[in-house]
């Protein structure tokens, strides 16, 4: 039985409570599946600033880097609003990404036809809505240097940050992009600034130049990120797969998101160049919710965007595809049966609570197994 190792980090908020609800389908697989996962568990975020004075400390900084995969909750809340910037909760994932080079964001934007009119949007223009976006994760403006503010006297300061990107950073982005699109629509949409950034030049034209080399099969478009932002809420099915940088692929994803309805539905994969040798890759999962923490501890957070970055998990890091089917499908089943957190639930509706739901979703995976 192969042995695939693990990393927990739940994190703060509501991603403890989300994480039990995967812990109870990683028991199920083990036991029944003889699936072979190997858990390990770490604090990131606050809760391990509370212990270690840090966002994540070396311990479990090691531990990721020895996981097949880490799966990630959420980090941050008021509570540690005043600690120092460099040690703030979301330091911890950003060293995550940085020291496991994970440099391809994937971010589904699922609308599952049961929640459709959950959706700020009219229902026809997001019933059947799937779209991936594909974010540059490790460069551009959020790691660029300079970074920093400076003291100019007189009561004022300026701050810098520094928009880059090498011309490998853009293939390698792109390439990824590509390669998905053909297993989906096998269309891609690039977006960038190119009509005042030079960053957005360059962006555009190695895109461009990585298509004719090596990806003349996928239909590709490029857009600007604004008009991107306002295709993605006037006509979002136009889209199959969208490529950007750290900065607009932040923004457009949570666009993107919020279109399905709830971002408590939706998964996340961060995804490192594969092994010269073994072709397996650094990855961490995660959902796009963030820690919540004004519903933290009330038992009522939606745990579907933990259990689908699970699927995600099986399907990118470990090749469980079927298993990976199973449990979207069985997410899917949960929804057409009309079992709803208060998030999604409506008016009309009881909602059910974490456990509950979670409960539901491993129930319709155990049928859908046997």
């Amino acid at each position: 039985m192969a042995t695939r190792k693990l990393l927990l980090l739940p994190g703060d908020g509501i991603g403890p409570e989300a994480m039990n609800e995967v812990r109870k389908l990683i028991a199920y697989m083990n036991e029944d599946l003889q699936a072979g996962f190997e858990l390990e568990e770490g604090l990131v975020g606050g809760s391990a600033y509370d212990v270690h004075g840090q966002s994540i400390s070396e311990a479990d900084m090691q531990k990721a880097l020895g996981a097949d995969a880490v799966l990630f909750g959420a980090v941050g809340g008021p509570k540690w609003d005043d600690v120092p910037y460099e040690v703030r909760p979301e330091a911890g994932l950003l060293r995550l990404r940085k020291d496991l080079q994970l440099f391809a964001n994937l971010r589904p934007a699922i609308c599952y036809p049961a929640l459709a009119s959950a959706s700020s949007l009219k229902q026809e223009l997001v019933e059947g809505l799937d779209i991936l976006i594909v974010r540059e994760l490790t460069g551009g403006v959020y790691f660029g240097e300079p970074k920093e503010i400076i003291d100019l006297g007189n009561g004022q300061k300026r701050g810098i940050d520094t928009q880059i990107y090498d011309t490998y950073e853009i293939e390698r982005i792109s390439g990824v992009a590509f390669e998905l699109a053909r297993t989906r629509g096998n269309r891609v949409t690039s977006m960038e600034k190119r009509n005042v950034m030079k960053s957005g030049v360059l962006w555009n034209d190695v895109v461009t130049a990585t298509h004719a080399a090596s990806y003349q099969d996928v239909q590709l478009d490029h857009m600007l990120a604004d008009a991107g932002g306002m295709q993605l809420v006037r006509q979002p099915k136009q889209f199959d797969v969208i490529v950007t940088d750290n900065l607009f692929g932040d923004m457009l994803s949570d666009v993107a998101a919020m279109l399905t309805g709830s971002l408590g539905m939706l998964p996340s994969a961060s995804l490192g160049a594969p092994d010269d040798v073994t072709g397996t890759r650094k990855a961490l999962y995660e959902p796009v919710h963030g820690s919540a923490p004004d519903i933290a501890g009330k038992g009522i957070a939606n745990p579907i965007a933990m259990m689908a970055s699970f699927a995600m998990c099986l399907r990118y890091s470990f090749n469980m595809v079927a298993e990976a089917d199973r449990l979207e499908s069985a997410i899917a089943a949960v929804l057409d049966s009309g079992i709803r957190t208060v998030d999604i639930a409506g008016e009309s509706i009881t909602p059910v609570g974490t456990t509950q739901m979670g409960d539901a979703v491993l129930n319709q995976f155990k049928a859908l197994s046997n």
